[in-house]
């Protein structure tokens, strides 16, 4: 199958399969939409496993992107950052101004905590791999609108299925959200191991909240306790 055939059909099946998943949490239905993305899956699995992809060929891929309203708005795409084999991704919402600006996900204020919340388990950003649900800044810094993340979040998909993380981490409230496709509160997500594509998955605060929010660190450090533990070998996976 050639390449680009095979991008865009894999492009629009996770797309078709988020959006489904997003009206599925809003109590619509439709037995039929889940069991034709079902099988496509199945079918589009089969054929991963013999053509894998790699972090590279993914931004290749998505190029200077323009399948959003969001293109018009930022000043650079901010895709990832770290080791393409790392065993801890941590996955946050979107890019803010600073990282607008660069090009790098977290390198402001909050990505400066983020560089402390690691070094506090003994890992650097270069060990891990940094990214957000949506790769281009949302103006204003507003929440990302549903068709945003429907149309970015298959690159995400594909970027943690390329890496095959031991531990995913989501950060913060929206992050969280999208990716467990829930609407409970972060408050009481946090601290609670759950599965992500079947990888463990920790909610925790996300740094920009721990700067408005002090008192919270100690949770996210004892959020982050838990993943070095798995990781180690010596945490049960959820």
């Amino acid at each position: 199958m050639p390449d680009q055939l095979f991008n865009e059909i894999r492009d629009t099946l996770a797309a078709v399969r988020s959006q489904f998943e997003y009206l599925h949490d809003l109590g619509i239905e439709s037995q039929k939409l889940s069991l034709s993305v079902g099988n496509a899956d199945q079918q589009l699995l089969a054929t991963q496993e013999k053509q894998p992809e790699t972090l590279e060929e993914i931004r290749a891929d998505l190029g200077d992107c323009q399948r959003c309203g969001l293109a018009r708005s930022r000043t650079n795409l901010v895709y990832g950052v770290g080791n393409p084999h790392a065993r801890l991704v941590l996955v946050g919402e979107a890019p803010g101004r600073e990282e607008d600006l660069k090009g790098e996900p977290f390198v402001g204020e909050a990505g400066r905590l983020l560089d402390k919340i690691l070094l506090a388990i003994g890992m650097r950003r270069e060990e891990v791999y940094i990214c957000n649900v949506l790769k281009c800044r949302p103006p204003n810094n507003r929440d990302p609108l549903p068709e945003e993340v429907s149309t970015c979040e298959p690159f995400l998909i594909r970027q943690i299925a390329a890496i095959r993380p031991q531990v995913i981490v989501g950060l913060g409230r929206f992050a969280v959200h999208s990716l467990l496709k829930t609407r409970v509160p972060i408050s009481q997500l946090r601290g609670e191991w759950q599965r992500y594509q079947g990888i463990p998955l920790m909610p925790t605060y996300h740094p920009a909240y721990l700067l408005r929010n002090p008192e919270g660190k100690r949770e996210v450090w004892e959020d982050m306790k838990a993943v070095l533990r798995l990781l180690r070998g010596e945490g049960e996976a959820p």
